[in-house]
């Protein structure tokens, strides 16, 4: 099989990561890649919003499959674009993508399924905002309608900064604050099964202690042993299953990967919001340790097949992904600083994931991007994960770089603390 992956960020390397283990993958090219896929893969120059220049280099290589990495050309319509070319494309159609390109698209199919989320106002002026805030009082959580990276949320207690960030934002969404913890769960689906992967959880503050403000995410890890044991089987049955069939109803299947942000709340579970990709940083970790060959399964979902499809198979081992981010970040990064210690970071059974890099006239790696790249560890247990994430991390020199060091703290505490109470 020949792949084409689009993308160039650490979810893209990830993907390729797993798919160069597949042995059905005879050929890899990564459009337009990083210096991470360009050591397994053939990086190619592409526009990935230009869906027409997409499909051109998918028919040029060969393509038997094309997987869409970031959401930007899904909502461009990309994946529509390579299927109408006659190439199987894993990834949804824009008008199924919707469901990440605007938050009031999302509660709108929410209601109409039945999923629950929180209670929310879709606002397009300052009095709608200020009437919604007041309804939901604080904290307030304002989202922009659109696509912002993973940095368009604002969780405050600040009536004024609550104002300030959609009067920026232009159509928002105004919800009431679910408490309890947050969990990431993905589904690959062809449209009409759905696959549920296992579930993570992502650290969105830029600092310790989940202070600072919110960021693309700064680490992840899975498996989750503090969740509960029916979450997988729940979530598939009262969220994922009822949107995809949702949007089969609407005439717009969805086939790719739909990602639902979750609360477990004192209320039981709900959905913060959707994506239409998988996410970045919990990918990193995830894949680590899915033993099921990718490719194939990436196939069944973009052919319509995934009902024969076995179940997915996972490694025993924990993972924890850390990210190393660049100075400055979240707000504009310093780029353009050699990275150093990546062959020593990704030793010992350790990945380092690139996403923020690139090469430099003299063919050194530096860094492009806010979020530099991760390292992840994989372990026993999610405290020896984490050790090996963050023995990796260490090793990594770049000026001016800084991660956050509580990635998975407190599960891996909790974990270890249930191992000794049973020995």
């Amino acid at each position: 099989m020949t792949v084409l992956v689009v993308g160039s960020g650490g979810r893209e390397h990830a993907l390729a990561l797993a798919l160069s283990a597949d042995p059905q993958v005879t050929k890899l090219y990564v459009a337009p890649g990083n210096p991470g896929t360009a050591a397994i893969a053939t990086n190619v120059e592409v526009d990935i919003l230009d869906g027409p220049a997409v499909a051109a280099l998918a028919r040029e290589v060969a393509a038997d499959l094309v997987v869409v990495g970031p959401e930007a050309p899904l909502v461009a319509g990309v994946a529509d674009a390579v299927r109408a070319a006659g190439i199987a494309c894993f990834g949804p159609s824009a008008q199924a993508a919707r469901i990440e390109g605007s938050k009031a698209f999302a509660k709108d199919v929410m209601t109409a399924a039945g999923v629950p989320t929180a209670r929310a106002r879709v606002c397009d002026s300052a009095d709608q905002v200020a009437a919604a805030l007041a309804e939901f009082g604080p904290p307030y959580v304002v989202k922009d309608d659109g696509l912002a990276a993973g940095k368009g949320v604002v969780v405050t207690a600040d009536r004024d900064t609550a104002l300030a960030h959609a009067a920026g934002c232009g159509r928002v969404v105004v919800e009431e604050f679910l408490d309890g913890p947050e969990v990431s769960l993905f589904g690959i689906t062809d449209g009409t099964t759905v696959l549920a992967m296992q579930p993570a959880q992502d650290f969105k503050r830029v600092g310790d202690g989940d202070t600072g403000p919110n960021t693309g995410g700064m680490g992840a890890y899975t498996p989750l042993p503090w969740a509960p044991v029916d979450l997988v089987e729940e979530v598939t049955r009262t969220v994922l299953q009822p949107t995809v069939d949702e949007l089969a109803r609407r005439g717009t299947p969805f086939a790719g990967l739909l990602y639902a942000g979750l609360a477990l709340t004192g209320r039981g579970v709900r959905v913060i919001e959707f994506n239409a990709r998988f996410g970045d940083p919990e990918t990193q970790p995830l894949l680590a340790r899915l033993a099921t060959p990718f490719a194939g399964l990436l196939l069944a979902a973009a052919s319509g097949s995934l009902a024969h499809h076995p179940p997915l198979q996972w490694r025993s081992e924990s993972a924890v992904g850390v990210v190393l981010a660049a100075e400055n970040y979240p707000g504009p990064p310093v780029t353009g600083g050699v990275i150093s210690g990546l062959d020593v970071a990704g030793s010992d059974g350790r990945l380092v994931v690139q996403a923020g890099t690139a090469f430099d006239p003299a063919g050194r790696i530096v860094s492009s991007g806010g979020r530099v790249l991760t390292v992840v560890g994989l372990g026993a247990d999610l405290h020896r994960a984490r050790t090996a994430a963050y023995a990796g991390i260490e090793r990594i020199d770049l000026a001016g770089s800084f991660y956050r060091r509580d990635i998975a703290e407190r599960a891996a505490a909790g974990a270890v603390a249930v191992a000794e109470l049973g020995a």
